[in-house]
C-alpha cells in the first residue's frame, strides 16, 4: 500500500529576539512604500487568516497593505489587531468603495484578497473590477454557478481574478502526487482530519476526488459495501472519504492507494506562501483563473 500525506508546519518566529528584531526590520521596510510596490486590500482583515495575511503581506517584499475592510473593530489600526508591535497607520473600515477609490488615483497595480463569504464575493469582485483592481478569493463554500458567473463577468472586463479553493501549495502538491499515483492503482481512499464537524467531506478531500474522478477511471470496483456507514461516504467514481472530527485536531488530509498484492495544515500561517505566490501572479491575469495550482 502507498500512502500520500502533505504535513506544514508553521514556526513561530516571535519567540526569539534576533527574530523580533529582524520583524521589526521588515515592518520598518514597509512602512516607505515604493511606487512599484502592489497595493493589497485585505476584504476581511480581522478573521483569523485575514490577520496572518497583513502581517505576511506586510513582510514581503513588492507588496503592502494598502486597506483592512471588515465590519468588526472599525476604526482601530490593523496593525494592532494583528498583534504587531508597530501600528500600520491602516484603520479597518467597513467601506470596500472608499479603500479603492483612494488606491486607484495612485495608479499602484492593486489586488483585493476577500475572504468574506459567498453570499458578497460577486459584488466585491465586480466593485474592485470597477476600479481597475484583480481580486483573490480564498471563500469556502463558494459555488460553482457563481464561479461560473464571474468568470463570464472577466471575460467581458478583460480583468484577472483567482479563485482558489485552497491557498496550501502542500495541499496542491499532494493534489499533484495523487493524479500521478491514480494512473498506477485502482484503489483510493482519503482520510482526513478536522477540529470540527463544518463542511465534510472538507474543499481539500472534495477537490482530490473530482481531480481522481476526472481522469477516467473508476475505483475500489471490489469493494460493493456502498451501504455499510462505516466505509466512508464515496465520491466521485467510487473514491472513499474517512473524515476524522476531535476537538484540537490539526487539519489533515492523507490519500491512501493500493493494489492487488501490494496533508496536513496546523495554521492559516501555513497557507500565506500560497497567499503571496496568488497576489504576485495575479496582476498579470486578464481572466479568471480557478485553482493556486495553474500557478505551479
Amino acid at each position: 500500500m502507498a500512502s500520500l500525506s502533505c504535513q506544514v508546519h508553521s514556526t513561530n518566529l516571535l519567540n526569539s529576539k534576533n527574530a523580533n528584531s529582524r520583524r521589526k526590520r521588515l515592518i520598518s521596510c514597509s512602512a516607505q512604500p515604493t511606487q512599484n510596490n502592489i497595493k493589497v486590500v485585505i476584504n476581511g482583515a480581522t478573521k483569523e487568516i485575514g490577520k496572518a495575511a497583513v502581517v505576511a503581506v506586510t513582510k514581503a517584499r513588492g507588496m503592502e497593505v494598502a486597506g483592512a475592510v471588515d465590519t468588526c473593530h472599525i476604526g482601530e489600526d490593523i496593525g494592532k489587531i494583528c498583534g504587531m508591535e508597530e501600528l500600520l497607520e491602516i484603520p479597518i473600515i467597513n467601506d470596500l468603495t472608499m479603500i479603492l477609490g483612494s488606491i486607484s488615483q495612485s495608479k499602484a497595480a492593486g489586488v483585493v484578497v476577500d475572504f468574506t463569504d459567498p453570499s458578497s464575493v460577486y459584488d466585491n469582485v465586480k466593485q474592485a473590477t470597477a476600479f481597475g483592481m484583480k481580486s483573490i478569493v480564498y471563500v469556502p463554500r463558494i459555488k460553482l454557478d457563481t464561479v461560473a458567473a464571474l468568470s463570464a463577468f472577466c471575460e467581458k472586463a478583460s480583468m484577472g481574478v483567482l479563485v482558489a479553493p485552497t491557498l496550501s501549495i502542500g495541499s496542491i502538491l499532494l493534489q499533484q502526487a495523487a493524479i500521478s499515483a491514480s494512473f498506477h492503482y485502482s484503489n483510493v481512499e482519503i482520510v482526513e482530519s478536522r477540529a470540527n464537524a463544518n463542511d465534510l467531506p472538507s474543499a481539500d478531500a472534495n477537490q482530490i476526488a473530482n481531480n481522481l474522478s476526472n481522469l477516467g477511471q473508476i475505483y475500489n470496483r471490489e469493494d460493493p459495501s456502498t451501504d455499510v456507514l462505516a466505509r466512508g461516504q464515496v465520491l466521485g467514481d467510487g473514491i472513499r472519504v474517512h473524515s476524522m472530527v476531535l476537538p484540537g485536531l490539526p487539519s489533515s488530509t492523507t490519500v491512501h492507494f493500493s493494489g492487488p498484492g501490494e496533508h496536513d495544515i496546523t495554521d492559516v500561517k501555513c497557507l500565506m506562501p500560497g497567499l503571496l505566490l496568488a497576489i504576485r501572479k495575479v496582476v498579470r491575469l486578464k481572466n479568471l483563473v480557478y485553482g493556486l495550482e495553474k500557478f505551479i
